[in-house]
């Protein structure tokens, strides 16, 4: 069954890759769903959302063309348990309202996550799908992350790294491309189990290009700021100053879909 879809986004590898799998299913994406910090602040340390990068937000939606909801967390993880119930002031319920606010002003019938091995995050997206009677759709769940990065690379997603929270992982490693880390990533996973996709937080990302965008996104002028410094696993992340957007040509006017196809016809 299709449905149309009102998607989480945080503009990362996850999110992105999420959406790209939901309109090869079949579904439609009718909304996109995002969650800032709060103001002046650039990265929020949250159970449930990436904040880092959430100004680029509105240019992967620019990209996708697909229309953009947004609200800001005014909550904090007051419920820190795996599971989850409906709790006054915790950051799940500014995603229930948003996601609330969606609904009525879409024809969403669904929500999709990029949800991997947090039980903690899909525990709670289903919880508020289940209060709003919208099926909850998690196409990554539980994919082997080795396989799945290779996954995201071969299907042309261009992942640029914009936080870096790991032993084996520095400020160097902060706007580089994952598709040139895969290498790293591979010998620090064996050496100290470091997380391939990153669900351990170790590290997060933006993507600046997928066959689903109509512009690629420029990053054309950035900072990397130290947001923990720690002789193991100093956390940094990347400030951006100015970004620009580069038309595709022939893409603007086709749906999600028709640009899946042609990316396919392509690369056949």
């Amino acid at each position: 069954m299709s449905h149309k879809i009102a998607a989480l986004l945080s503009g990362g590898k996850d999110s992105t890759f999420t959406i790209l799998k939901c309109v090869s299913e079949g579904h439609d994406v009718v909304a996109l769903a995002h969650l800032n910090p709060p103001q002046n602040t650039e990265e929020l340390d949250s159970y449930m959302y990436q904040t880092v990068g959430h100004n680029a937000v509105q240019y992967v939606a620019k990209a996708l063309g697909v229309q953009l909801f947004e609200s800001e967390i005014t909550g904090s993880p007051m419920l820190q348990d795996l599971g989850y119930k409906e709790t006054p002031n915790d950051e799940v319920e500014d995603l229930y309202e948003l996601l609330k606010k969606i609904k009525t002003e879409t024809s969403c019938t669904a929500v999709c996550s990029g949800a991997i091995f947090s039980t903690y995050q899909k525990n709670r997206v289903e919880e508020v799908c289940k209060r709003l009677d919208l099926v909850n759709i998690a196409p990554l769940w539980e994919r082997n992350q080795d396989v799945l990065l290779q996954e995201m690379l071969d299907n042309q997603l261009n992942i640029r790294i914009i936080k870096v929270a790991s032993i084996g992982l520095d400020k160097s490693h902060v706007g580089q491309h994952a598709v040139d880390l895969l290498s790293h990533f591979n010998a620090i996973n064996k050496k100290f189990g470091f997380n391939v996709c990153g669900e351990g937080g170790e590290y997060e990302s933006l993507v600046t290009d997928c066959p689903l965008f109509a512009y690629k996104i420029l990053i054309d002028a950035s900072e990397k700021v130290c947001h923990s410094q720690c002789d193991v696993a100093p956390v940094w992340f990347e400030k951006f100053n100015k970004i620009t957007l580069e038309e595709k040509p022939g893409l603007k006017e086709l749906t999600l879909k028709e640009r899946l196809q042609r990316a396919c016809t392509q690369g056949s």
